[in-house]
């Protein structure tokens, strides 16, 4: 791990095909990607490499959160990645939080390995991620999409 990566790993007492519905279909991922009561909206969702992810995500006191990215890697209930620093088409864009996140997936018995690393260009960005809540918002969000996949089937 570079130093300049934030990671979290959770066993998610989901199978791996239902965790990855949750991420992989519009109307469950925006039931938990931003830590409640803030909500998201989802204002582009290609999933394949260069399509466009673009999350909007609205607080209960009317402050936002926009995020304009693009997905890297799609690999079928395993990995996904994708940055802030591409939009859709690989079009070069700023971001305000410069960043490039992995997910994967793997079986643990009839439970899901849930690992997220967030790679960061450098150490100041990696510690305002850190900062800004990275660890209790993200956890919090994988408690949230745990609870989505455990009502699927």
């Amino acid at each position: 791990m570079d130093t300049n990566d934030l990671v979290l790993s959770r066993l998610i007492k989901a199978s791996r095909p239902s965790v990855w519905r949750a991420w992989t279909e519009p109307k469950l991922l925006v039931q938990w990607f931003c830590p409640r009561p803030w909500t998201t909206e989802l204002r582009a969702f290609e999933l394949r490499p260069g399509g466009g992810f673009h999350t909007l995500m609205r607080g209960p006191d009317g402050g936002e959160s926009d995020n304009p990215g693009c997905f890297l890697e799609v690999v079928e209930r395993e990995r996904l990645v994708f940055t802030s620093q591409l939009g859709a088409g690989w079009r070069p864009q700023t971001a305000w939080l410069p960043m490039t996140a992995e997910i994967t997936l793997s079986d643990e018995g009839a439970h899901t390995r849930y690992t997220a690393r967030v790679m960061h260009p450098d150490r100041a960005t990696r510690d305002q991620h850190e900062k800004l809540g990275f660890y209790d918002g993200w956890n919090l969000c994988i408690t949230q999409l745990e609870e989505v996949a455990l009502t699927l089937r």
